[in-house]
């Protein structure tokens, strides 16, 4: 049998949204690396210009003390001395050629002023001061040679310091600039996912609307009352239908990471309402649908309106999945403290343990539950809750039903669950004991 060879995924071009995107980024990214630069520039050229100015001064101090106080056999550092006295001249031994310069000496010789200036003899620069000391012309010449590779090194220094700062610039304005995509990113993101949402779940109920409404305008002149009633009831069921679509649609849509409003709410006074809510749709199914409550406050922060919608989800989700003669029981309780457990289980057709991540993701629908099964209701509770900073699981065995438990921090909002929740949780999810005979769970991927 041959096998035919396999093709590596097509990868999709990014779309025009996603281009803009990345073109922001490396925008953001040169702009600031051009202008760190241009900064390093300026304090490098201010820096060097204060070292200039420095050594300047400092070949200035150093002649003046030599035309002062030294002699043409006792010169500072880097300085030669020429003294004129009675037209004789003598100089420091091994003065550079070029040296003395004489127009100067015969200018101050003359009566003329102090001259301070900077001469080129050899290539080398020095800083010349010619003077009267008494009946002597002193003249003292600066080598600049050692300002001179001073400078040169400190050049070097700039130009390795500006070549690894721009590097280390461009990587971190790069990845600042991400960070700051990454809010839009997400946000571009989260619209994709929302028309894709709602473009996927409203076809199939608007085109089930249109048949229905085109079938009544058929039969309205020839159909019998009842079966004009009959018509209407299911036009009326599928705008129901389509209505809770919506609904979920928005709620998803407005969920970021953390409630958008925090106040106290009770999660037993939810979970009654909830129960209360469906007791007429319980016993028309003929099933029982109770509340179990535990001890202790059941109090945590959050958005009422969307915990509210979790509790409806998977108490719905119970109910579509448990035949008639069935129990859904909703139990709230504080096992710890600091954490609301809020349980649903039921006695319905279950779910393989291998399905329990998966009966949390968009459109995961099943083929054992009643009614329309749209596949959002389980993701959206499982947005919810985490929005909550809390966690959301599922155990379930096929025919013995299953296990939805959520947990909710009761502190102040972003407290996370603690960790030892965490272990017991996965010891919870390894062992199908914890599902009793008469409290099994609702097939998740059916929601």
């Amino acid at each position: 049998m041959k096998t035919l060879p396999t093709r590596s995924p097509r990868r999709t071009a990014p779309s025009p949204e996603r281009r803009r995107l990345s073109a922001a980024q490396w925008t953001i990214t040169w702009r600031i690396s051009l202008v760190m630069s241009v900064i390093m520039l300026l304090v490098g050229a201010i820096v060097y210009g204060v070292v200039l100015f420095a050594q300047r001064a400092d070949a200035e101090r150093e002649t003046q003390w030599g035309i002062d106080h030294n002699t043409v056999d006792s010169p500072p550092v880097c300085v030669w001395m020429t003294v004129e006295r009675d037209g004789a001249i003598s100089s420091t031994p091994g003065i550079p050629a070029g040296l003395p310069v004489r127009t100067s000496l015969d200018a101050v010789r003359k009566g003329g002023p102090a001259v301070l200036e900077r001469v080129v003899r050899g290539g080398e620069r020095y800083t010349v001061r010619t003077a009267r000391r008494g009946s002597e012309v002193v003249q003292a010449a600066y080598g600049e040679r050692f300002q001179r590779a001073d400078r040169n090194h400190l050049l070097l220094a700039f130009a390795a310091a500006e070549a690894v700062g721009l590097a280390l610039v461009a990587i971190a304005s790069g990845l600042l600039a991400r960070r700051a995509m990454t809010p839009l990113s997400e946000a571009l993101d989260r619209q994709r996912r929302f028309v894709a949402d709602a473009s996927h779940e409203l076809r199939t109920p608007l085109t089930q609307l249109h048949t229905r409404a085109q079938l009544l305008a058929r039969r309205s002149g020839s159909a019998s009352p009842q079966q004009l009633a009959t018509d209407l009831q299911r036009l009326v069921t599928g705008t129901r239908q389509l209505g809770d679509i919506i609904d979920d649609l928005l709620l998803s849509a407005r969920l970021s990471r953390s409630p958008s409003s925090c106040e106290p709410v009770d999660l037993a006074a939810l979970a009654e309402d909830a129960v209360a809510a469906e007791d007429v749709r319980a016993q028309a199914m003929g099933l029982t649908v109770r509340l179990r409550r535990g001890p202790g406050r059941h109090v945590v922060m959050g958005t009422a309106p969307a915990l509210r919608r979790v509790i409806a989800a998977l108490v719905d989700n119970a109910m579509g999945h448990t035949p008639p003669g069935g129990e859904v029981v909703v139990s709230v309780e504080a096992p710890v403290p600091g954490i609301v457990s809020l349980s649903v289980r039921d006695t319905g057709v279950g779910f393989a343990p291998e399905e329990a991540e998966r009966i949390f993701e968009r459109f995961a629908r099943g083929t054992a539950g009643r009614g329309r099964r749209f596949g959002l209701g389980l993701a959206l509770a499982r947005e919810v809750v985490e929005s909550h900073r809390g966690r959301i699981s599922a155990v379930g065995r096929p025919g013995h039903g299953a296990l939805f438990t959520v947990e909710l921090p009761t502190g102040r909002a972003g407290e996370m669950i603690p960790r030892q929740r965490e272990r017991e949780r996965q010891r919870q999810r390894k062992s199908p004991e914890c599902l009793s005979a008469g409290a099994r769970a609702p097939d998740g991927p059916g929601h």
